[in-house]
C-alpha cells in the first residue's frame, strides 16, 4: 500500500505543475496511477475484496487500458478518474496503513 500512495503522491504533484491538457503531464499522470494500481495488485485478493470489493474489475481494468495503450488513451477517463474516483481509493489505502 504505501508504494501504490507514493505513486499517488507523486502523481498529485505532477498535477501542481499543471493539468491534463498538457501532454506530459498526462502521460505522466497517466503512467502513475497505472502504477499505484499495480502496486495494489500484488496484495492479496481478500485485501481488495475488502476495500475495493467489485470497483477493483474496474480499478484494474482503468490500469490494462493505460498499461496496454490501446494506441489511445481517453482522457476524459483519466480526468473522471483522478477527479471522482481517486480521493476515494486514495483514502481507502491511507486507512489501511495506519
Amino acid at each position: 500500500m504505501r508504494e501504490a500512495l507514493d505513486h499517488i503522491d507523486v502523481l498529485r504533484r505532477h498535477l501542481e505543475r499543471g493539468d491534463l491538457a498538457d501532454q506530459t503531464i498526462a502521460d505522466a499522470v497517466s503512467l502513475r496511477l497505472a502504477s499505484a494500481i499495480e502496486a495494489i495488485s500484488t496484495t492479496s485478493a481478500s485485501f481488495r475484496q475488502n476495500h475495493f470489493g467489485d470497483e477493483w474489475k474496474v480499478i484494474w481494468a482503468t490500469r490494462n487500458r493505460i498499461a496496454h495503450g490501446y494506441a489511445y488513451i481517453d482522457l476524459t477517463i483519466i480526468r473522471d478518474t483522478v477527479e471522482q474516483d481517486l480521493p476515494g481509493f486514495e483514502s481507502e489505502l491511507r486507512a489501511s496503513v495506519q
